[in-house]
């Protein structure tokens, strides 16, 4: 292949960036047993009024709960609403095949907390952000 050439885009467009995944994905699908049926999940603290005062974000994938971000309010916190979110996620993981959770946080973040729910350091990154560390952690559900 002649005339190839590396391009920085600093602002990539939706299009180029679901090119590089799809094929990827496809790439992926013909050597792997299992079919990647991703699903994604969010459970959410909504009031009467319906305004959200909490949130789980996640996906799951190939048997396994991946949480991507936890957010409850400050007025909510130490009173449970974040455990409770997480053993609905889990929950619904359990509804949908899966066997494993996992996740990462900061330093700075929740790193007791989801070790009291029983989730397991398996990695971590020094340094990022410039004087945390990032948390990796798993569960068996």
């Amino acid at each position: 292949m002649a005339d190839l050439k590396f391009i920085v885009e600093e602002n990539p467009i939706p299009e180029d960036i679901r090119t590089v995944i799809n094929k990827l994905v496809e790439y992926n699908s013909d050597r792997l047993i299992e079919k990647d049926v991703y699903q994604p999940l969010a459970v959410l603290i909504r009031d009467n009024k319906n305004e959200i005062f909490g949130g789980l974000i996640g996906k799951t994938q190939w048997g396994w709960l991946f949480i991507s971000h936890l957010w409850v309010a400050e007025t909510l916190r130490g009173q449970g609403y974040g455990k409770q979110l997480i053993l609905k996620a889990e929950e619904v993981a359990k509804q949908r095949g899966c066997n494993y959770a996992y996740l990462d946080t900061f330093s700075f973040q929740s790193l007791g907390f989801y070790e009291h729910l029983g989730y397991q350091k398996f990695g971590v990154l020094d340094n990022f952000p410039l004087g945390h560390q990032r948390y990796f952690l798993k569960k068996e559900l």
